[in-house]
């Protein structure tokens, strides 16, 4: 349960951030009219994710056994293809997410109310189909036959959602930083177990060999309807008796991950985020240039959650060239 509630907590979150950053810079740049075209591509993006969602659950239930397994370890696999990937481009471009949707809300402001409705469903869009994708794998693999995985998704979510309204209002500020780090580092050992069962699935539809193969069989010690052994496969998608392939795949996709993605220095690139300019910032001097290169990742993570703070500042620039 705790692995899919941290899937939900995370999916939820960047979903939320970015909610909340497009809903905070219409306001205090005294857009609010433009918030209801906003709200719908919201909206339907949400309505689309939900769909996608009830789309795989039922729509697998009707195919055979083979082609049931096929999907869902296919699935599986491009799902933690896609989470990896999302993982490692929220690490780098966390504390600059608040300037590129700025820069994007300020581009269809200018454009008018379709370009409006459109940027807001593909900002939040693309976080729904991802989340149903992976949640739909993730639930799918440590299912148990009880609610408690999809429990612990909707779990997830509804923080992220209380999280999202509190750095709205100012109420909540922490480092995006270091929590989106973290969270990333545990998120690729549950996509870990998600990929391994995804590879079983896809040797029980022929795809792949070796499905009585056992890697090793500890059942008789770490039972599967033991407390221990439910926490071990809703936290990390343990299995006692995996197949070879299954074993193989979980050890060449975790370890080379995890360690690339905790390689010290990778939260900060190489070269300092544009700065959003304050009224009074006409020249930046060198020093300060190099002073800003120079900081710590502490420190561009306290750049990062400053949403609430961001939003005000904002509210002092043009928006659409207008004065």
């Amino acid at each position: 349960m705790f692995g899919n509630y941290l899937i939900g907590l995370r999916e939820g979150l960047e979903a939320s951030l970015v909610v909340c950053i497009l809903i905070a810079y219409l306001v205090k740049t005294g857009r609010r009219d433009a918030l209801r075209p906003v709200w719908l591509g919201i909206g339907v993006a949400i309505a689309l994710s939900m769909s996608f969602g009830a789309a795989l659950e039922f729509g697998s239930q009707e195919l055979t056994f083979e082609a049931q397994e096929a999907l869902g370890g296919s699935l599986s696999v491009f799902s933690v293809g896609l989470v990896t990937w999302m993982v490692f481009w929220m690490r780098r471009t966390a504390r600059h997410l608040k300037a590129e949707l700025h820069g994007k809300l300020d581009a269809a402001l200018a454009m008018g109310t379709g370009a409006l409705v459109a940027t807001a469903f593909l900002a939040v869009g693309r976080e729904g189909l991802e989340t149903a994708l992976f949640v739909w794998a993730a639930v799918r693999a440590s299912n148990d036959g009880t609610a408690d995985p999809l429990t612990g998704v909707v779990l997830g979510l509804l923080t992220a959602v209380v999280l999202g309204w509190l750095f709205y209002r100012g109420a909540l500020k922490i480092n995006l930083a270091k929590f989106f780090t973290w969270t990333g580092g545990m998120l690729v050992v549950v996509a870990a177990g998600v990929l391994a069962y995804g590879v079983h699935d896809l040797q029980e539809a022929d795809f792949f060999p070796g499905v009585h193969s056992l890697a090793f069989d500890i059942s008789a010690t770490i039972s599967p309807d033991s407390w221990y052994g439910t926490l071990l496969k809703g936290v990390f998608n343990f299995q006692p008796d995996p197949t070879v392939l299954q074993a193989w795949v979980w050890v060449a996709y975790l370890v080379p991950t995890l360690a690339v993605f905790l390689l010290p220095g990778r939260v900060a690139p190489s070269k300092a985020a544009p700065k959003e300019p304050e009224p009074h910032d006409t020249q930046v001097a060198p020093s300060a240039v190099r002073s800003s290169d120079g900081r710590s990742g502490a420190d561009a993570g306290d750049d990062a959650d400053g949403v609430h703070d961001g939003a005000r500042r904002a509210g002092e620039h043009p928006v659409g060239g207008q004065g």
